[in-house]
């Protein structure tokens, strides 16, 4: 939890947010001291100075130098992460961050690699409690950031952390109506309205891509619908977001080898995305219509599971001839992104764990973005990504890349040729849409198996920032 603090007391651990030793307060340092500090950061190019006064603990952080302003804020998120180490590793429970006047985004930066660095998923660890984090509170004290502005940011943290939790649940807990159920109890939270369609629903609905990759489950698949429709909304049509929420991906009958199955229960990092994101937009009450869906099932090889060769039609009437049930996030997100239509959106963005090929392309950087008619759009996106430091890279959908998906048999085929995966699925989604939209991989982004700083390990929450930011700032 971070607070605003008014007062500092003789006790308190302190952080001082600094860019020049000038900034310090002669108050709390000696001239022995404050001329240790200058010597440590100028010739030892130390940025972070530690005093343990016994009562207390005194931090001074020098802010990173950057021209550019979007990573110098993400310098300073990482200076966070370490911080937080520190001050575990010492079994403190609060620290204040004391801002000078000007520092109002490096201060909550910092505040901010700061708790998601502290981020854990300990649930089935017996020995966690020797293992946890201490810090349980960051104060702010500091004149020119409000309550208001750090609400927010608690906001965007909560949800971005119960993105990474969805994700780090194994299928053992997390199956496609467990998911649900989450998101459901996440939305009471927030205010969000959502509502949850049962398998005979969506079999009334004739959701084929869906269906056919359920069919080697014993376990329903669930089509969650989650909305913030404030009433003084913005924007007269929506923005929908769709996740893919591929709670176990086996690959089906075109199994995958072991080692690339131990990590499948992340197949769901869009729709963590899409539920964090809606969430916490819905939590800090931003003035913008937004919808989520989120198809959910596991990938399994059961006696009935769809197979290689077959023709499924979609919820669009598209008949698509799979020839890969390892392809199983696209066929599923067709389905939703088909069903968006209804709404008449502004804009439709999905956010899938879709292919190793973008992964390949770009690592684990920034994810792969491909628009249809959203130029603008994305170029606003890109903005977001570099102002919480989630960047994108564009792939293009030419024309072309639709050669690759023609199928003899049916209207398309499920996958392409060997060259190009990540933009010939993209391809095949775009299929299904007749609206301004982008498509997001976030193969690379949404699971770490190190550590990556403040993004921690495993579940990262990635996308959940960024289209808080992003929607923030809708035209």
């Amino acid at each position: 939890m971070i607070k605003k603090i008014n007062i500092i007391k003789p006790s308190d651990n302190l952080v001082f947010l600094i860019s020049d030793i000038k900034d310090l307060d002669g108050k709390y340092f000696s001239e022995k001291e404050i001329k240790y500090i200058k010597s440590q950061n100028s010739k030892n190019k130390k940025e972070l100075i530690t005093f343990n006064r016994i009562d207390n603990w005194l931090f001074v952080q020098f802010i990173a130098k950057e021209k550019q302003e979007f990573k110098k804020l993400e310098k300073v998120r990482i200076a966070g992460d370490k911080l937080v180490s520190i001050i575990n590793e010492n079994k403190l429970k609060k620290v204040i961050i004391s801002s000078l006047t000007g520092f109002e985004k490096e201060t909550l930066a910092l505040a901010e690699g700061m708790a998601l660095g502290n981020y854990q998923f300990f649930k089935y660890k017996k020995d966690s409690d020797e293992k946890k984090n201490s810090l349980i509170e960051i104060g702010i004290f500091s004149k020119d950031i409000n309550k208001k502005n750090i609400d927010e940011l608690n906001t965007i943290i909560d949800c971005t952390c119960f993105s990474r939790t969805l994700v780090n649940e194994p299928l053992s807990y997390l199956t496609a109506e467990k998911l649900s159920e989450e998101i459901t109890n996440k939305g009471k939270e927030s205010g969000a309205k959502v509502e949850v369609l049962s398998k005979k629903k969506i079999e009334s609905l004739k959701m084929g891509g869906l269906l056919a990759v359920n069919k080697g489950s014993i376990d329903p698949p669930t089509f969650t619908i989650i909305e913030w429709n404030p009433k003084n909304k913005k924007n007269k049509k929506p923005i929908v977001l769709v996740g893919k929420g591929v709670v176990y991906d086996t690959g089906g009958l075109n199994l995958k080898p072991g080692e690339y199955m131990n990590d499948m229960k992340q197949d769901m990092g869009g729709a963590a995305t899409v539920a964090g994101a809606v969430n916490a937009i819905a939590k800090a009450k931003l003035p913008f219509h937004v919808i989520g869906l989120i198809p959910a099932t596991d990938n399994r090889p059961d006696g009935n599971a769809y197979v290689s060769g077959d023709v499924i039609t979609m919820y669009d009437g598209t008949t698509v001839e799979v020839l890969n049930t390892d392809a199983e996030g696209r066929m599923i997100l067709a389905d939703a992104l088909a069903y968006a239509k209804k709404y008449n959106p502004a804009l439709v963005i999905d956010f899938a764990t879709l292919t190793g090929s973008a992964q390949r392309a770009i690592g684990k950087y920034a994810s792969v973005a491909m628009q249809s008619k959203a130029e603008k759009e994305l170029s606003k996106l890109q903005i977001s990504g570099e102002n919480v430091y989630e960047r994108l890279v564009e792939f293009p959908l030419w024309e072309e890349y639709g050669e690759e998906i023609k199928s003899g048999i049916a209207d398309i085929k499920n996958i392409g040729g060997i060259n190009g995966g990540a933009i010939t699925a993209g391809k095949f989604l775009e299929h299904f849409t007749d609206y301004p939209y982008i498509h997001m991989d976030i193969a690379g982004t949404a699971f770490m198996k190190k550590k990556d700083s403040y993004r921690g390990i495993y579940g990262t929450g990635v996308g959940v920032r960024l289209l808080f930011d992003f929607v923030k700032s809708w035209r």
